[in-house]
């Protein structure tokens, strides 16, 4: 059951990953400003999916080009299945109602700015949370829900204190074993 209280909060800060991978990234007030892409520097095949675009392309914030040209590029990548599952979480993305998607989005930017290690954990405890069965997801996701604030603090609290031991715990996981000794035979 501890285990689980890491990967609820992990299911809460990455179930969004997904969904928001094509959001352009906001920049800070501190970044330079962004570079557009020309439109002569994508494929053909980047040309022809955005076809849409042509017209107005220069017009369109170097932010957006970026992402257009990053989401483009992905889309090439993926597999007849990968694209089906992507249209699939765009369409969820687009039911949701403004206020989810409005918290789904803060969740990710909260997401993007924790140090890497720290998004590495929170990937690694939504894999682990992914591989549980469909019953205990449920009832984890049920208990997250009901809970208080304060219980929820102590959830978060209890999976931190989990994961430090786990990390304490696997260097000594990590080491070799020696072979067993064997006897002479007499």
């Amino acid at each position: 059951m501890t285990k689980g209280y890491s990967l609820v909060l992990a299911v809460l800060l990455a179930a969004a990953t997904p969904a928001f991978a094509q959001q352009p990234p906001q920049a800070s007030p501190g970044q330079q400003a962004a570079q557009g892409v020309p439109w002569s520097s994508l494929s053909g095949e980047q040309q022809k999916l955005l076809g849409k675009f042509s017209g107005n392309w220069n017009t369109l914030p170097p932010e957006r080009q970026q992402a257009l040209a990053r989401g483009s590029d992905r889309w090439l990548g993926m597999s007849p299945d990968q694209r089906g599952q992507a249209q699939q979480r765009f369409q969820r993305w687009r039911s949701l109602p403004p206020d989810q998607r409005s918290a789904l989005r803060d969740r990710w930017q909260r997401f993007q700015s924790l140090p890497p290690d720290q998004q590495s954990a929170v990937r690694q405890n939504f894999r682990r949370f992914r591989q549980l069965p469909l019953e205990k997801r449920q009832m984890l996701r049920e208990r997250w829900q009901s809970a208080s604030p304060a219980e929820r603090q102590q959830m978060i609290q209890h999976a931190r204190e989990q994961q430090q031991m786990r990390r304490l715990q696997s260097p000594m996981r990590a080491l070799p074993h020696a072979p067993p000794q064997q006897r002479p035979r007499r």
